[in-house]
């Protein structure tokens, strides 16, 4: 019988009051947002190289694979942005699409927005937490809503909308990855070498704290899906989780993987984003300097139980805050913090 879309939101809606609302500590932060930053530059170092030519056809057809345009009207004429090597900003997200059996449409429990400046050198990445109190833009009926179900209900478009509303920021471009395609990704790359973080048996394999193992990427799946037996349950998953996924970003960005057709292909599946191929290219040409020094931050928020669900509420100073770091490193003008529950509020992008 098949599902109703007000049925999955709810199923999401019970889900999400059943996880952990524990937050990053700040090692681990820098980890997980240096893996997304790496994904959606992968692309644009490959094609970027006359060394690699003998692969370009195949990235190609990776970068026409991976595209998948929004339906938002840009808020920004982001073709002239990249042509001027101005700042541009990129919503990250990992969505939970195929990961632990479910059916529905994957939530976004990682976002975050990054903005490259290659004229300052410099990448500003700012997390965002997954339950942040908002009302979703196209969906505001289901208000309160968390963040991380904007995905889920109206996918990239209701994802970006949401973002650029809550903090009056342009967001560019966007690009997911799919977390239940990490198996496949792990086996492209050869498997990976962890050192558990806690002993335990889980889906047929055991682990034993401290003592390295080669993961293969089943292995490694059950590995960082466990959480009723571990201590700090879903926090504690989520850090075998990082511990995967940074294993797997440094053996991605090697030689051997970038020149390896099947981690390409692999990574085709899994990865999209509304980044063309010229763009990639630009990317990859002009934008590489901005990662030379990386400033990160987070929106901080604080718990508080609205009905039955747990949120965190950002004050309006701390998102002053954020849209204050973000708007300076897009080189905008200052400007109020943005608002879910405003309608007609448009985005504001005015230069300085």
């Amino acid at each position: 019988m098949q599902r109703s879309q007000h049925e999955d939101f709810e199923e999401i809606q019970e889900d999400e009051e059943q996880e952990d609302t524990s937050y990053n500590n700040q090692t681990n932060y820098k980890k997980i947002i240096f893996f997304w930053s790496l994904l959606i530059i992968i692309i644009g170092l490959i094609v970027s190289g006359n060394y690699f030519y003998d692969h370009f056809i195949t990235a190609r057809k990776v970068a026409n694979t991976v595209y998948a345009p929004s339906t938002n009207d840009k808020s920004r004429n982001v073709e002239q942005l990249l042509k001027d090597g101005k700042p541009v900003s990129i919503l990250l997200m990992g969505t939970d699409t195929g990961a632990l059996g479910r059916s529905f449409k994957g939530r976004t429990d990682t976002m975050i927005v990054a903005v490259l400046n290659p004229s300052k050198k410099t990448m500003t990445l700012v997390s965002l937490p997954r339950d942040a109190l908002v009302a979703v833009n196209g969906y505001e009926q289901y208000y309160p809503s968390k963040l991380n179900s904007a995905y889920a209900y109206g996918g990239s478009t209701a994802a970006i909308k949401t973002v650029e509303k809550y903090l009056n920021v342009p967001i560019d471009f966007y690009a997911t990855i799919n977390m239940g395609g990490l198996e496949g990704l792990i086996n492209a790359v050869g498997g990976l070498n962890i050192k558990p973080l806690l002993s335990f048996s889980y889906g047929g394999y055991t682990f034993t704290k401290d003592k390295e193992v080669h993961m293969n990427g089943n292995e490694a799946l059950q590995y960082c899906r466990m959480r009723d037996d571990d201590p700090l349950g879903d926090y504690g998953r989520q850090n075998r989780q990082r511990q995967i996924i940074m294993a797997l970003a440094f053996k991605g960005v090697k030689l051997s993987s970038l020149l390896n057709d099947k981690f390409l292909n692999s990574l085709s599946k899994q990865l999209k984003t509304d980044l063309s191929f010229n763009d990639l290219i630009a990317l990859g040409k002009n934008y590489r300097i901005a990662t030379h020094h990386v400033k990160s931050t987070h929106l901080q928020g604080t718990t508080q139980k609205i009905g039955s669900a747990d949120f965190e509420v950002v004050s309006v100073d701390e998102k002053q805050k954020i849209t204050n770091t973000l708007r300076k490193a897009l080189e905008l003008s200052s400007a109020q913090t943005g608002n879910t529950l405003t309608d007609d509020m448009e985005i504001n992008t005015e230069t300085k």
